[in-house]
């Protein structure tokens, strides 16, 4: 199975649950359900977008420490010479 079918998978299974939590398929508090679930999914998005960021800040920190990137970057600048493109430096 591939990451995109796992992910797809798991938003269709938690959008069923919301969902039928939601509908009250599910029972619930009916304050979890007046005053929780309608805000559920922006949390979730500011979730993510916080991962997202703190992510990638993290890795823009870090990017020094990629050195087996940086040689590999040399590499292919000297594979790029070798066939007659310029590269800068």
């Amino acid at each position: 199975m591939t990451k995109a079918t796992e992910t797809a998978q798991f938003l269709g299974v938690a959008t069923l649950i919301y969902l039928a939590l939601y509908v009250g398929l599910i029972p619930t508090n009916q304050v979890f359900r007046d005053e929780v679930l309608p805000v559920f999914p922006f949390w979730c998005l500011v979730a993510f977008g916080s991962f997202a960021l703190g992510t990638l800040g993290y890795d823009v920190l870090t990017f020094n420490d990629k050195e087996d990137k940086y040689r590999e970057l040399l590499k292919a600048k000297d594979e790029l010479r070798s066939k007659g493109v310029e590269v800068d430096d």
